[in-house]
C-alpha cells in the first residue's frame, strides 16, 4: 500500500526512476547530488515505490524527541562526529549482523558545496565487503537514475574520479552546491 502511494506521490510530482538496476542485498547506495534537505525525503520516496527499504546515516544533533521517532521508523542511524570512534568499523558490522542491509550515503557529507568528497561510503563498503550501488537524482530532468553497481578495489585515489564521473551533468536542488569532479 505504502508503495502504490509513494509511486502515486512521485508521478504527481513528475518524478522518473530509471535504469532500476537489482541492487544487492548489501549494499552502500553512493546517492549525490546533495544540495537540499528535500533530497531525503525524495529518496526515500523512491526506495519505498520501489517497495526496498535503505538506512542512512544522519547527525546525532537530529535524533531529539519526537523525532527520534522519526528517523529511526524510516531507517535513519545517528552519527555522533564529536566521537572519535570509527563509524566505518561500527558500520562493516552492521552488514555483518544482517542478511539485507542497504546504507544509503551521500558523497558531499553536506548540503553545501563540497571541495572534495568524503571517502567515507567508500571504505565502508571496502570494509564490508560489500558493492557500491551509484544513484543519481537530477533535479533539473527529474530523474533518479540506478547507474551501476561498482566493486571497490582498494585504490580509492583510482576509484574515486571513475564513481564520480557517473555524476557529471547531475543537477542537484541547489545547482550551485554540486560538482561532481571535485
Amino acid at each position: 500500500m505504502i508503495s502504490i502511494l509513494s509511486k502515486k506521490i512521485l508521478e504527481a510530482i513528475g518524478w522518473k526512476i530509471e535504469n532500476l538496476a537489482e541492487s544487492p542485498q548489501k549494499c552502500v547506495i553512493c546517492v549525490a547530488p546533495h544540495t537540499s534537505n528535500w533530497d531525503l525525503i525524495l529518496g526515500k520516496l523512491i526506495y519505498s515505490a520501489m517497495g526496498r527499504r535503505a538506512c542512512f546515516l544522519i547527525k546525532k544533533t537530529w535524533f531529539f524527541f519526537p523525532m527520534n521517532l522519526l528517523f529511526n521508523a524510516i531507517g535513519g542511524i545517528p552519527v555522533d562526529r564529536s566521537k572519535r570512534s570509527s563509524l566505518t568499523e561500527q558500520m562493516a558490522d552492521e552488514f555483518g549482523k544482517r542478511d539485507t542491509f542497504q546504507l544509503a550515503i551521500t558523497p558531499e557529507g553536506t548540503r553545501k558545496k563540497a571541495k572534495e568528497w568524503k571517502k567515507g561510503f567508500y571504505y565502508i563498503a571496502l570494509a564490508a565487503k560489500v558493492p557500491i550501488l551509484i544513484v543519481v537524482l537530477d533535479y533539473k530532468k527529474k530523474t533518479v537514475t540506478f547507474k551501476d553497481v561498482f566493486y571497490p578495489t582498494g585504490d580509492v585515489d583510482s576509484d574515486l574520479p571513475k564513481i564520480q564521473l557517473y555524476y557529471a551533468g547531475a543537477q542537484g536542488r541547489h545547482p550551485d552546491k554540486f560538482e561532481a569532479n571535485n
